[in-house]
Order: C-alpha cells, then structure tokens, then sequence
C-alpha cells in the first residue's frame, strides 16, 4: 500500500520549490499587448491563470501567486484592459488599450483572458486552471461553460456584473468542469442562488465564519479569514487531480 505523505511534510517540500517571476507581454485577439507575471516552475507543468477584480491589476496576486503555485502550477497573473492599479502595480493592459482606443468594459475583457489561455496552452499543451476575482470571476466561468481547454475553475465572488449584456445564470448551467467559488459572508446568499445553475458533479462553495472579504484579495494576509479560504482551496485542489 502506497504510504501518503502527512500534510505538514507536504507543504515543507514545496516550500523548496523556488520559481522564477518575470514580466511578460503577449497580444490580445484585437492587438492590445496583454501584460502578466510569470511565475515559472517548470515548461512540463500547466498553468494557473489569475485574474483580478475591478480597478485593479496582476498586483492583487503579488502576494497569492507564490501560494497558489505550491501546487505545481505554473502561474500567470495578468492585467485584464478594465482595471487600474493595485499594491502600487499599474494595469498596463488598460493604458495599451485606451493607448489604442481600445473598449475597456468587464466584457471587452474577455479577450484578454482567452489570450492568456493562449499562452498557457501553447506553452504547456496542458488544461489550464482559471482563478477569477469579482468581475473576472464571472468571466472565467463564463469561458469555462465553452472552451475545452480549461480543466477548473476558482471564482471568488461571482456575479451578475454585465447587466442586460449577459446573464450569468443562463451560462453557468452549461459548465462541464469542476468549480470552486469563494466570497465574503455578505455575499454568499447570492454566490449559493448561482451555484445553483451549476450542474457538475463537482463543484464546492466556501463562505468564510465571520466576514470575509471581496474577491480573491481575500487570500492576503490581512483578512483574518485567509487561512480558511486556503484550506477550503486546497480541498478543492486534491478534488481536481
């Protein structure tokens, strides 16, 4: 019988995993230069695709993308066009787009998501893990429910943020891979109402004791909560091996 390694000794060894970061550019589908940290482990891993919340950029992973590729995936955090500024890094997707008049809406960003799925892919040839934050979690289970190249997904706080445009609840139903969502207390009722329309096998909400916080800056280390999130994550993860 194969002996399993207890889980202290399983974080010790990754622990000593010490990857590269590096900043790279690679196009949007309509030429906007796509900004994004890279953090390499190793071309024979996939890759985790973060992306993050409104008014923010690739920054709200500084902290988490250390964390997240423990996992053994590569990560790429990128800067999606709608966005601005966070832990002092500048959204450079945003200033190339409005550089080239470029629509800088929640859906218009999209695209640069898919581009980043690009890059994975071609790199890795393997399924990519899409980890979404407020706005760009709606989004990554929206490209979750029609592109075949994602193998998971991580939204942390979900929800109908397109208006008229697009209905969330109407797309989630069509999802055929494994989805992890996340949010504050305050927002749980209504992250629970959309999980609802998903009908995977296996899917999982995490909502923290107490309050919590919006989108996936909950993972930082000043939320008091962060810990539980990250043992709810790594439940999901042993899930989807």
């Amino acid at each position: 019988m194969r002996k399993l390694i207890p889980l202290t000794a399983f974080f010790l060894l990754l622990s000593l995993v010490m990857p590269g970061q590096q900043k790279i550019e690679f196009p949007s589908k309509d030429g906007v230069s796509v900004s994004a940290d890279l953090y390499l482990q190793s071309d024979t891993l996939p890759y985790m695709i973060l992306c993050h919340q409104a008014g923010a950029s690739r920054g709200e992973y500084s902290e988490t993308a250390k964390r997240f590729e423990k996992f053994m995936y590569n990560c790429l955090a990128i800067d999606q066009r709608s966005g601005d500024v966070f832990n002092g890094i500048k959204n450079e997707t945003a200033i190339h787009a409005k550089e080239k008049k470029k629509p800088c809406g929640f859906l218009d960003s999209e695209q640069d998501i898919l581009a980043a799925i690009d890059y994975a892919f071609a790199k890795s040839k393997k399924k990519v893990i899409l980890v979404g934050s407020s706005y760009s979690a709606s989004l990554v289970l929206k490209i979750a429910a029609k592109d075949e190249r994602v193998k998971a997904v991580m939204a942390f706080s979900p929800g109908e943020y397109f208006g008229k445009s697009f209905s969330m609840k109407e797309s989630v139903t069509s999802i055929p891979v494994p989805v992890f969502t996340a949010s504050s207390q305050e927002e749980g009722p209504a992250v629970s109402k959309l999980m609802e329309g998903i009908k995977v096998v296996k899917k999982q909400q995490f909502t923290p004791a107490s309050k919590g916080d919006h989108g996936a800056k909950a993972l930082c280390k000043e939320n008091q909560n962060a810990h539980e999130y990250w043992l709810a994550i790594l439940m999901f993860m042993r899930s989807v091996k």
